[in-house]
């Protein structure tokens, strides 16, 4: 019966292999940092937005029921344009508000999961710093003791 051989592998391919992945995670941690500026950015404007657009929406609503009212109280040509005004600024208001929000749900998730590969990233980098440390320490010399002549 015949046996497959098998190959041993050489120390320069397994060196290679470590030399690249180490270059594929320093390229994962420079890419994850990249990317989680750039979401964090992107949060940041979008989180702006959304509180300028809930103040204008909160102050919109006030004056269309303040307008409502006087409708209500002085029916005429004038206070009805002002309802309508008010109410179709509201709805405009409302339109960019809800592009916003789903902006958000959409860039909120990629966020954290980008933190957390560049968390995991940064650990597994440090951790290999460290064992690279560790590993090319030089040996230390040992001291001949001198014997007592008898």
């Amino acid at each position: 019966m015949a046996t497959k051989k098998q190959t041993i592998v050489k120390s320069a391919s397994v060196e290679k292999n470590i030399e690249t992945a180490l270059e594929k995670l320093a390229a994962a941690n420079t890419g994850g940092d990249k990317a989680v500026a750039a979401r964090s950015k992107i949060a940041k404007k979008l989180n702006a937005e959304s509180r300028r657009l809930n103040k204008r929406r909160a102050t919109q609503l006030k004056r269309s029921k303040a307008a409502a009212l006087k409708a209500k109280a002085e029916p005429g040509a004038e206070t009805r344009k002002a309802l309508r005004e008010a109410v179709s600024e509201l709805a405009a208001t409302r339109k960019a508000l809800a592009k916003v929000r789903a902006a958000k749900a959409i860039n909120s998730p990629e966020l954290a999961a980008l933190k957390a590969a560049q968390r995991q990233a940064n650990a597994y980098g440090k951790a290999i710093a460290q064992a690279d440390k560790v590993l090319n320490k030089p040996k230390k010399k040992r001291r001949k003791r001198a014997r007592k002549a008898a």
